[in-house]
């Protein structure tokens, strides 16, 4: 029987959390979001740099983004102004990420592993509200080792989970790996 190596050497750790979404995973959101004139978009786990702040920008909106670095931990910040979140939380943080997120009752899109719609917790969290979109391939990230572009043949498929953001329950889309 094959291995996977992906799965026998992928870091599950906390320290393996810190993963950069590349600009073709992001550049689909766009179809969904409201109107640039009207949104201010959320980018909880961002730097400046992040794929999320610069595409969202580049199309006209304006972005508030945060990150722990900055003194800016999720869990106890807000900015005072925003309409939708948009992010790739760490995924170790998951149920807490989620659990957050639909209490604070606007409109997401987070970025996390597709496995992530199974378990006890998380059955809770989406019985009422779920929307996701979905890809036909695995998205390469990339990691603080390897920041020029994207680290392909990960070992698990991602989704967005979103809340009041798409117009159905699940949309599915091709991703463009030549958008950088």
């Amino acid at each position: 029987m094959p291995e996977n190596k992906g799965y026998l050497t992928s870091d599950r750790s906390t320290a393996g959390d810190e993963r950069y979404t590349p600009v073709y995973a992001v550049v689909p959101l766009l179809e969904f979001a409201p109107p640039s004139s009207k949104a201010v978009i959320w980018c909880p786990f961002d730097k400046e740099w992040s794929a999320f702040v610069q595409v969202f920008r580049n199309a006209g909106y304006k972005v508030e983004c945060s990150h722990i670095d900055n003194g800016q931990d999720f869990f106890t910040y807000e900015p005072e102004r925003w309409d939708v979140m948009i992010s790739n939380p760490p995924f170790s943080k998951k149920d807490d990420v989620l659990r957050r997120a639909y209490e604070l009752e606007k409109p997401f899109a987070l970025l996390l592993p597709a496995n992530s719609i199974q378990g006890k917790t998380r059955f809770d969290i989406f019985k009422n509200d779920v929307q996701m979109l979905c890809f036909d391939s695995r998205i390469g990230f990339m990691d603080p080792e390897h920041t020029d572009s994207p680290v392909e043949g990960v070992s698990f498929g991602s989704a967005y989970f979103c809340r009041n953001f798409l117009p159905s329950k699940l949309e599915l889309r091709k991703l463009d790996k030549k958008i950088s």
